[in-house]
């Protein structure tokens, strides 16, 4: 998947919130232990800022250039569908 090697170039930021222990957040944290090592690995100087709060509903937030910011809720989605969210986020040119 080219667009994840490409992702520090078009993104500034990436923040994911999640609560810990809700069924909810279940896929997020799914996505964070399959996807994160992988991500980091190819976008080294890319912040991946992780967020859990108890209580909260899983959201993904992308901040581009210029402080302009997208976020996309995770509450229901598997983790391919958050997959897929994210190569979204990555297409998204501000």
């Amino acid at each position: 998947m080219s667009w994840r090697g490409q992702l520090s170039q078009i993104v500034r930021e990436l923040r994911i919130h999640f609560c810990q222990t809700s069924s909810s957040s279940d896929a997020t944290r799914e996505f964070i232990l399959k996807n994160y090592k992988d991500l980091k690995t190819l976008n080294p100087g890319l912040p991946i800022l992780i967020r859990e709060c108890s209580g909260i509903q899983p959201r993904l937030w992308a901040r581009y250039a210029y402080g302009v910011e997208r976020s996309v809720p995770l509450e229901g989605l598997t983790e391919p569908q958050i997959t897929a969210k994210l190569e979204e986020l990555s297409k998204y040119a501000s």
